[in-house]
């Protein structure tokens, strides 16, 4: 989810890019880009020996946006849920 909030507004970025972002390992910044990929929500541009990332559709994006205006109208009760189906 990071990962696509950082490539919003048309934005492009490289796997070193997200990592500084991020704060990870570039073996994991590259795993969860690989899954993106492949699951058609990011596509790839290639300069010389740099890949750069961005949103290949954005209805992406208008999830991103719905998730985001549901937990606003809900903050009060997902900041008190604690524990939700527990047995007992």
């Amino acid at each position: 989810m990071r990962v696509l909030e950082l490539l919003e507004d048309g934005r492009e970025s490289s796997v070193s890019e997200l990592m500084t972002a991020l704060g990870q390992a570039q073996s994991k910044v590259s795993n969860h880009l690989a899954c993106l990929r492949w699951c058609g929500f990011v596509q790839t541009r290639r300069e010389h020996r740099v890949v750069f990332y961005r949103v290949a559709d954005g209805r992406v994006l208008q999830v991103i946006a719905l998730a985001r205006a549901l937990l606003a109208d809900n903050a009060e009760h997902v900041a008190a849920c604690q524990r939700v189906g527990t047995d007992g």
